[in-house]
């Protein structure tokens, strides 16, 4: 990528209630997992917050812009990161903040598209009948973040990246798990149709404010799944060395802690705000980064 220009584009106004570069570090510390761990030197911290912050403002977009712009700011997005990767400047301050990580560390571009396409579908998608289904998804909203990762510390091989995958679908489903109230008030059910038919669910019980005990057994079995998905990505630790070792040990930390905390409310996702408990993810964190 030509340095030339690149960091000197006049930004684009994005008139709508997305992400400013002002509250990412905000949302970052309300996620599951440390986002940027004050644990990881000050190069790395930022690097990682450029890519949290991309991957927000797109977000952002597909959940909160109007709906009637949606797809034409996400091609916005899109079109900023051709001109990244095609040596031009970025206009839009995600991109340009990413500008300088990429370079230094020469990360493809097809991650930051998947997650393009994951908010797209989001426009036009909102219902997954099976589970394999909603991996799909995830191949496209939360697999690419691991597979960014990675490459930003230098150490994507195709193994870590099949173990990468894992731990991300296992946090996004999670996160789905959490949000199941304003999943739906947006229009979107993550939980797969099968399984809220086999226990004997509609979609009228996404809707209130309590958890009824069949939609808690929905709920449960996508947990139980999740935590099956960060055993089966747990290796990936014990593959990297360094600073990656400690971040990524943190993010899977952080989908343990998710799963305790849903499991300690008995599933009730309707009727209370689930979030991991510092204290239980700092002990799981210490427990995977000392396990041999």
């Amino acid at each position: 990528m030509r340095r030339t220009a690149v960091y000197n584009a006049p930004p684009v106004e994005i008139p709508y209630s997305v992400s400013s570069e002002e509250n990412v570090i905000s949302k970052a510390s309300r996620e599951n997992f440390p986002v940027a761990s004050r644990l990881l030197p000050r190069v790395y911290r930022d690097h990682l917050l450029a890519v949290y912050g991309f991957a927000r403002f797109v977000d952002d977009i597909g959940d909160d812009a109007a709906p009637a712009e949606r797809l034409r700011l996400l091609d916005a997005v899109e079109s900023d990161l051709f001109r990244l990767y095609g040596g031009g400047a970025p206009r839009l301050w995600p991109t340009q903040a990413l500008a300088r990580t990429i370079e230094i560390h020469s990360i493809p571009a097809e991650p930051f598209h998947r997650l393009v396409e994951a908010n797209r579908r989001d426009q036009t998608v909102t219902r997954y009948d099976t589970f394999d289904d909603l991996l799909g998804y995830c191949e496209l909203s939360a697999n690419p973040i691991g597979h960014i990762v990675l490459h930003l510390f230098g150490m994507a091989t195709p193994p870590r990246l099949a173990l990468s995958d894992r731990v991300c679908s296992a946090l996004q489903i999670v996160e789905h798990c959490q949000d199941v109230g304003d999943d739906y008030r947006r229009g979107r059910v993550y939980l797969p149709g099968e399984d809220l038919r086999r226990f004997g669910c509609s979609e009228d019980d996404l809707a209130g404010g309590i958890t009824p005990a069949r939609l808690r057994h929905v709920v449960a079995v996508q947990v139980v799944r999740a935590a099956g998905l960060l055993k089966d990505g747990a290796p990936l630790v014990a593959s990297l060395t360094g600073f990656a070792r400690a971040a990524v040990a943190g993010y899977i930390a952080g989908g343990h802690a998710t799963v305790s905390a849903l499991r300690r409310s008995d599933h009730d996702v309707l009727g209370r705000t689930i979030r991991p408990h510092r204290t239980r993810l700092l002990t799981a964190w210490l427990r995977i980064l000392t396990a041999r």
